[in-house]
């Protein structure tokens, strides 16, 4: 039996782009491109990401804490947090409130995102729909087709197996879902 795979909403250059249409060089700029990494890159739920607080994410440790669970950073995402963490300090935001906020530390809205995302994607000239959970599905996919073991992308993904084999699989610890995120590679962009 064969397992067909979806193509992700979001391809690796799509997400580039949009990470590369915020501007760098501007604070709004640079808190859009740490949202997309969180998206893309680390892979959370929008409402995950809006809630993590600065205090939550060590960049030394590469993981972001979410509750009760662990998920670690590339490269990507490394980079785009630092420069917006950076960013936060020269604002004199503190890490008590959300890291994903305005300019003026207050929390960003969903309905925000949601006008954000495709906003950005026409700048981008992305055609297709492109939304937060497309990011979030373009990371499962991305890492499955990096060869990625299921395990690792469920638990650094916060999904809980449902099958009744689950109980017996191997469980990933936190050193293990942060040494399998920081080891990826940039995606082949073209």
């Amino acid at each position: 039996m064969a397992v067909t795979v979806q193509s992700p909403p979001v391809s690796p250059a799509e997400a580039m782009s949009l990470l590369g249409i915020s501007a760098e060089h501007t604070n709004t700029g640079r808190r859009n491109r740490a949202l997309v990494a969180i998206l893309w890159r680390v892979g959370l739920r929008p409402g995950e990401a809006l809630e993590v607080s600065a205090a939550d994410i060590d960049m030394s440790a590469r993981t972001v804490r979410i509750g009760d669970r662990v998920a670690g950073m590339d490269d990507i995402a490394l980079r785009a947090i630092q420069t917006w963490a950076e960013a936060r300090g020269g604002l004199g935001l503190t890490d008590t409130g959300p890291f994903l906020s305005t300019l003026r530390g207050k929390p960003l809205s969903q309905a925000y995102v949601r006008e954000l995302l495709p906003r950005l994607a026409a700048r981008a000239g992305i055609t297709p729909r492109v939304h937060a959970m497309g990011l979030r599905y373009a990371c499962a996919a991305e890492m499955s087709g990096e060869g990625v073991p299921t395990e690792i992308i469920e638990a650094q993904l916060g999904i809980r197996p449902q099958s009744s084999v689950a109980r017996y699989l191997p469980i990933p610890d936190d050193e293990d879902i942060v040494a399998a995120m920081a080891s990826r590679t940039p995606p082949p962009i073209g």
